[in-house]
C-alpha cells in the first residue's frame, strides 16, 4: 500500500503534518502529494489498494491507527471512508484540465510528472516555429485568467511581432494572487509546479524570450519552496537553461518575491516592483506587450493562463476549444470560499451556473442559513442576488448583469451579512489598497468610506447617496487603473440589492435600485473598455 497525504498549504493548516507524523510513527512513510481542493475533505488520506486507490476524510492524528486497522479487514467501515477517490462526486464531476495531475503525487517529483504526460506540450511545441506556437494559443479561444480576460494569443501575437530581431523579451508570471477568496493560482504552485514551469517555457519559445520571472507574492512561503526546488530540477534534466533537450534554444526561470501589495497585482504596478521600484500603475499606453520590464517586449500572465499553455499544446488548439461556451472557452477554476459548507476548488467548463456551485458543489452554507449574497471576482466583485443565481459562469453573460467573473473566487454569504458594511468594506479595502498614484482612487476612496458613514448614521441621507454615486462616477473614469475603477462595483450593487441594510426606505430604495442600476450598466461598459485597453493577464 502506498499511503498519500497532501503538504500544501491548506492541509497544512488543517493538521495534515500531525497525521503524516502519526503515520511515520506507525511504521509507514507517505508521498506527500498536493491537494485534489477538496478542503472540506482535508487533511484527505488516500491510500492505494487491491480496490483502486480509496480515501479518508478528514483525518486527524489519532484517526490513524483505526484507519490501519480498517484497512486490514474492511476499509468500508471505517467513519471517514469516503470511497475510491475519484468516484467521489465532487471531483468525479468536474472537468479537470489544469487540474488534472493536482494530488496525484509528489508535485516537485520530475518522474511523476513525466510520467502523466508531463512536457509533452513542451516535447511538440520544440518541433514547431514560434508563429505556429502563437498560432495554436490563438485557435484556443484562451482568454486571461487574471481577471479581465484579454485574449492570450493576441498578446502574444504582439511581443511575437515586437522589438527589432534579437531583441531581449520576458514572460512574467503574476503570482501575485491577493483577491479575497482565491487560491488557484497556489494550489497550481504547490501541487504541480512543473505544469507552470513547462507553460512559461512553451511562451518563451513563442515570442522568443530567453528568461522568465516569477513574481510570487511572500504570503506563500512553500509555493516559493516547492518552485525553486521544481526550477532545480528542470534546470538538470535540461528542460530549463541552455539548448533545451538539445534543441538549441534557451530559456532562464527566477521567482521573485513581492512584498504582498496588493496594487501588484495590476501589470504594470508587478513590473514596477518587478525593477526594484515602488509598486505604482503606469499610464498605458505603452502596452507592457510593447515596452514591459525595463522597456522591453514582455508576455505578463496569470498562472493559470501559462498552465493552461502545456494542455493546449499537449491536447491540441481544438480540444481546448470545446470547452466552455460563447467567447468564454476552455475551463474554469472556481474557488468556493466564505460561509460555504464544501469549500474548495472546481474546475469546470464555463456556462455552469452560480447556482450549481454554491448548492450542489457547495452544499449551502456552512452555518446552514439561508445565503443571502454571493460575490463574485474577488473585493472589487459585485454583490449577486438569489436573482442572478442562475446566469451562467461566462465573461459576457456576467458583463450583462453588471458583474464580473475575474479570478474566479467566489465569496458566499449568508443572511446575517450586513451588505452596507460590506460596502463600506470595499471602499476601506482601496484606501489601504490603493498605490496612491491617481487622486480619483486614493482621496476617493476615503471620502467613500465617509459618505457610507454618514448614510448609515442617516445625515443628510439624500444628499449624501447623490455624493456616494457621483464619487462612484468619479472613480470609475478618473483612475489610473482598474484597482479605483472597479471599487464601485460592490458599493454600488449593495445599494441595489441590498436597500434595507442602508436603512433606506421602501419607496427610496426602489428608486436607488433604477438609479444605481442605470449607474450600473454605465460602470460595466466602462471598467469592460478600460480592462481591454489594459490588455490585463
Amino acid at each position: 500500500m502506498i499511503f498519500y497525504i497532501p503538504q500544501d498549504t491548506t492541509a497544512l493548516a488543517l493538521g495534515s503534518e500531525a497525521v503524516a507524523r502519526a503515520l511515520q510513527t506507525a511504521g509507514i512513510e507517505p508521498v506527500r502529494n498536493g491537494s485534489r481542493g477538496l478542503f472540506w475533505l482535508e487533511p484527505l488520506l488516500e491510500v492505494t489498494t487491491d480496490q483502486g486507490r480509496i480515501a479518508f476524510g478528514p483525518v486527524a492524528a489519532k484517526d490513524i491507527p483505526s484507519i490501519i486497522d480498517a484497512l486490514a479487514s474492511d476499509p468500508a467501515s471505517h467513519v471517514l471512508y469516503q470511497g475510491e477517490v475519484a468516484e467521489i462526486p465532487y471531483l468525479k464531476s468536474q472537468q479537470r484540465l489544469t487540474y488534472a495531475r493536482a494530488g496525484l503525487g509528489d508535485p516537485v517529483c520530475l518522474d511523476n510528472y513525466k510520467s502523466l504526460n508531463g512536457f509533452k506540450g513542451l516535447k511538440k511545441a520544440l518541433q514547431m516555429t514560434a508563429q505556429q506556437i502563437v498560432d495554436q494559443v490563438k485557435d484556443s479561444g484562451l482568454r486571461g485568467r487574471g481577471g479581465a480576460a484579454f485574449p492570450a494569443g493576441i498578446k502574444w501575437q504582439t511581443v511575437h511581432d515586437a522589438g527589432k530581431d534579437g531583441c531581449q523579451k520576458y514572460i512574467v508570471c503574476n503570482a501575485d494572487e491577493g483577491d479575497s477568496g482565491t487560491f488557484a493560482d497556489r494550489l497550481v504552485m504547490e501541487a504541480d509546479p512543473y505544469q507552470l514551469i513547462e507553460g512559461m517555457i512553451i511562451a518563451g519559445l513563442a515570442v522568443g524570450a530567453d528568461q522568465g520571472y516569477i513574481y510570487l507574492r511572500s504570503e506563500y512561503p512553500l509555493a516559493h519552496k516547492l518552485l525553486n526546488i521544481a526550477i532545480d530540477r528542470a534546470v538538470q534534466a535540461n528542460f530549463l537553461g541552455e539548448n533545451i533537450q538539445g534543441c538549441g534554444k534557451t530559456f532562464h526561470l527566477e521567482v521573485r518575491l513581492g512584498a504582498g501589495a496588493y496594487i501588484c497585482g495590476e501589470e504594470t504596478s508587478l513590473l514596477e516592483s518587478l525593477e526594484g521600484k515602488r509598486g505604482m500603475v503606469r499610464a498605458k499606453p505603452p502596452l507592457p506587450a510593447i515596452e514591459g520590464l525595463f522597456g522591453m517586449p514582455t508576455v505578463v500572465n496569470n498562472v493559470l493562463t501559462l498552465a493552461a499553455i502545456s494542455t493546449i499544446l499537449a491536447e491540441g488548439a481544438a480540444t481546448y476549444q470545446n470547452f466552455g461556451m460563447g467567447r468564454s472557452r476552455g475551463t474554469l477554476a472556481i474557488q468556493l470560499a466564505g460561509n460555504i459548507k464544501c469549500g474548495g476548488l472546481i474546475e469546470l467548463a464555463f456556462g455552469v451556473t452560480l447556482r450549481e456551485v454554491v448548492e450542489d458543489y457547495g452544499q449551502g452554507t456552512y452555518s446552514g442559513r439561508p445565503i443571502r449574497a454571493i460575490q463574485v471576482g474577488g473585493p472589487l466583485g459585485a454583490f449577486l442576488p438569489e436573482s442572478q443565481w442562475d446566469t451562467p459562469m461566462d465573461y459576457e453573460a456576467f458583463a450583462a448583469i453588471k458583474a464580473m467573473i475575474g479570478h474566479g473566487g467566489i465569496v458566499v454569504f449568508d443572511d446575517t451579512a450586513d451588505m452596507a458594511a460590506q460596502a463600506r468594506f470595499a471602499m476601506e479595502f482601496c484606501v489601504v489598497e490603493s498605490c496612491g498614484k491617481c487622486t480619483p482612487c486614493r482621496i476617493g476612496s476615503v471620502r467613500g468610506v465617509e459618505v457610507i458613514d454618514r448614510i448609515v448614521a442617516n445625515e443628510n441621507r439624500d444628499n449624501n447617496l447623490i455624493l456616494l454615486h457621483e464619487l462612484c462616477d468619479t472613480m470609475e473614469f478618473g483612475s489610473l487603473c482598474a484597482m479605483g475603477g472597479m471599487t464601485p462595483y460592490p458599493v454600488r450593487s449593495a445599494l441595489a440589492h441590498f436597500p434595507q441594510d442602508f436603512l433606506l426606505q421602501e419607496a427610496a430604495g426602489a428608486s436607488l435600485q433604477d438609479t444605481a442600476g442605470a449607474s450600473l450598466q454605465d460602470t460595466a461598459g466602462a471598467a469592460s473598455q478600460e480592462t481591454a485597453a489594459q490588455g490585463e493577464n
